[in-house]
């Protein structure tokens, strides 16, 4: 049924369906889907549309991502991320607060303490972290007390627990070392450069339309602080919102795919 739309309005499609696969993170159809609009984009003989089309490219094209692993990181594009996932790594993904193996995924987007606990281990692995790093990374504390570190020896249980499926947790001399139940890498997987704000994004990058008051409630922080974080993230072009008062919602960025308003069909256009 494709060929049967205007050039203009296949433009439209090729990069809808480019954005949802690069959101399932399927290299090869997103590919396929840039260059059908490529060809749509030439056929329709619009420049508005053609530049659409080369910005989509090149944001597939640009890092998707950085991989760290063994004390080494490295920007990796969708491909690479594509294969990652299909391997036996244990990754920690700092995208989108999961920690994966395989088919096993473990939402910790809203459990900001357990995530932040799990990536500084996967960081270090195969070593440890030591107790004083985790309390000050973690808790952000200077000067931990007995009651720090109390509440790390819950937070460590309570993430135990969590990961239980793909990893398990042991105590070393000095601190806490994460041990994969597979053979094979541990790996975090970041955005390629991460803002003051990655919380909140992790929660946005699942493509929902959120609240403010439920992204607090997520990230169990308050209102205000959620609120400060979005309007920071719309200024940098990371989050948009739609909507006024209590019916406000935000969401991720577009994902390069989903059409502008130059690919939006308008009576005026039309007519």
């Amino acid at each position: 049924m494709a060929h049967a739309l205007p050039p203009a309005s296949r433009v439209g499609r090729e990069l809808v369906a480019a954005g949802i696969a690069i959101r399932r993170i399927r290299a090869g159809p997103a590919k396929e889907a840039l260059k059908r609009a490529g060809r749509a984009a030439d056929s329709a003989r619009i420049p508005a549309l053609a530049a659409e089309v080369d910005r989509a490219l090149r944001a597939f094209q640009a890092p998707a991502a950085r991989l760290e692993t063994r004390g080494a990181e490295r920007l990796v594009h969708l491909e690479d991320v594509e294969t990652l996932l299909g391997s036996d790594t244990l990754l920690v993904d700092a995208c989108r607060g999961l920690v994966r193996q395989g088919a096993t995924t473990i939402p910790l987007a809203t459990r900001p303490v357990l995530f932040a606990l799990v990536r500084a281990m996967a960081r270090a692995w195969p070593g440890d972290v030591a107790r004083e790093t985790l309390l000050g990374h973690v808790f952000r504390s200077r000067h931990p007390d007995a009651s720090h570190r109390a509440r790390l020896r819950v937070e460590i249980a309570r993430l135990r627990a969590e990961i239980r499926p793909v990893a398990a947790l042991f105590a070393t001399g000095t601190g806490f070392a994460l041990r994969p139940h597979v053979a094979g890498d541990v790996a975090v997987l970041a955005p390629p450069a991460e803002c003051d704000h990655a919380d909140v994004l992790a929660l946005l990058a699942d493509g929902e339309a959120w609240s403010s008051s439920a992204l607090a409630l997520a990230l169990g922080v308050s209102a205000r602080t959620v609120q400060r974080a979005l309007e920071d993230l719309a200024r940098q072009g990371r989050a948009e919102a739609f909507g006024r008062g209590r019916s406000c919602r935000w969401i991720a960025a577009k994902v390069p795919g989903f059409p502008t308003g130059l690919l939006l069909p308008s009576s005026a256009i039309i007519g």
